[in-house]
């Protein structure tokens, strides 16, 4: 281990311009330094059974917490697939593995089951991870530390440099992962990646603790690692960029009818759907209806580089949303399971309105001062839940309806006492 990287591993909070405020920890002012290679080199990529049984059998011996990240293609490729997967823990080093080569990593989850997982931003990592058979019982999220301990910025390159005082490379974030072989470049920054996630862990775990914020830390990370997946999405293409500007049923069964073609092709094709056609085209195609190739053809995003194979399956899908009936044509909206949109609350019932407007401004009064994002104190959705259909006025009935809407038990004990409050002060006269 380098001189830097002993400093890193003894390091208490540094305040290199992102620590959090109020901070009890050590002033270290120095400049970063810049981390720029793995302490043992890079390792070679995994990419067959027998190197991924030696690493399985490396991680099990290993002792302490394991950092976890994976890169993905995102962009590129079609879905969220890992297209690499990169571990690091005391007495095992980092390994590098190849999970289209290996597409079967359940042998490494079962041999880290019950080890503490570190990762950075896990809700994004955790569903592709899953996906080739690694699943946490326990893990230790650092961004979310970063967000509960009040940092300002909680990008890994940010915590690492402001809690540690390295600088980590930035450059390769975005590339296309999927790529093969994977440069030597590229595979430097990955293994950089969970170099020091272990050591940023254990520093943002005597943070917390110093900030009294160790146990809510704890009761989120045990909320992630337990949640179940997330189900599929209903009518996804609704999500299209620029749906706003579709008002009529047809338009939007144009629409519909164009973004399932698309992901069709950019399934089988194994690509971005954007790669095959833009938000923005779809979107103009179902604004504009066109009658034919020729006048599908002179629409933004179906000319020059579009073939005429090309400009017919999407004419087609036109033509398949003009020929419905005004019974198969989509509603102008999806159904709405809880309270309306704030901006109508006004007008629909300004009691509730007003008890949002007093929930918002005490929820934002207590974030201040416990020094986190009012989003991590309590979801914005569970405040209009509770507000638009209040429960009783009482701490026990706030209680039992912030647990109902899945708020965390550190949460409801310090959001609570400020609902009962918001409720209170705008409930209509006797």
């Amino acid at each position: 281990m380098t001189d830097a990287h002993d400093t890193a591993a003894d390091s208490s909070l540094r305040t290199t311009g992102g620590a959090p405020p109020d901070d009890g920890g050590s002033s270290v002012t120095e400049a970063p330094t810049p981390l720029l290679e793995p302490r043992e080199g890079i390792p070679p990529v995994i990419a067959d059974e027998a190197a991924l049984a030696e690493a399985v059998a490396a991680f099990a011996a290993g002792s302490g917490p394991v950092a976890v990240d994976a890169e993905r293609a995102s962009g590129y490729r079609y879905g969220q697939r890992a297209y690499l997967v990169q571990l690091r823990r005391e007495g095992a080093g980092t390994a590098l593995i190849d999970p289209v080569a290996c597409p079967d990593l359940s042998s490494l989850g079962e041999a880290l089951s019950g080890v503490e997982w570190v990762l950075h931003a896990a809700t994004q990592d955790l569903p592709c991870l899953r996906e080739i058979g690694m699943v946490p019982s326990r893990l230790f999220d650092t961004e979310l530390a970063g967000r509960l301990a009040g940092f300002p910025r909680v990008g890994l390159g940010a915590m690492v440099e402001n809690v540690l005082g390295f600088v980590l490379e930035k450059g390769h974030s975005a590339v296309d992962w999927s790529t093969r072989p994977l440069p030597e470049p590229w595979l430097r920054y990955a293994a950089l990646d969970v170099e020091l996630l272990v050591d940023l862990r254990d520093a943002l775990e005597k943070e917390l603790d110093r900030q009294g914020k160790l146990d809510w830390a704890r009761q989120e990370f045990d909320a992630i690692a337990s949640a179940p997946p997330p189900e599929p999405r209903k009518d996804p293409w609704r999500r299209t960029s620029g749906m706003h500007k579709v008002r009529r049923r047809r338009q939007m069964a144009v629409v519909r009818e164009l973004w399932e073609t698309r992901d069709r092709i950019a399934r089988r094709r194994d690509v971005s759907p954007g790669k095959v056609l833009s938000d923005a085209a779809i979107v103009e195609a179902a604004l504009a209806l066109p009658a034919n190739l020729h006048a599908m053809a002179a629409l933004n995003g179906f000319g020059q580089r579009v073939g005429r194979r090309q400009l017919e399956q999407w004419q087609a899908a036109v033509d398949r949303a003009k020929a419905l009936s005004e019974a198969q044509l989509p509603q102008p909206g999806q159904p709405v399971t809880g309270p309306p949109p704030p901006r109508a609350w006004a007008d629909k019932d300004p009691v509730a309105a007003a008890r949002l407007s007093a929930a918002r401004a005490g929820v934002a009064e207590l974030a201040e001062r416990l020094n986190m994002p009012p989003e991590n104190l309590i979801t914005p959705d569970t405040v209009r839940r509770v507000c638009w259909e209040p429960p009783g006025p009482d701490e026990r009935s706030v209680a039992a309806a912030l647990t109902a809407h899945g708020a965390r038990a550190w949460q409801v004990d310090q959001v609570t006492p400020v609902l009962v409050a918001a409720l209170a002060t705008s409930s209509p006269p006797a």
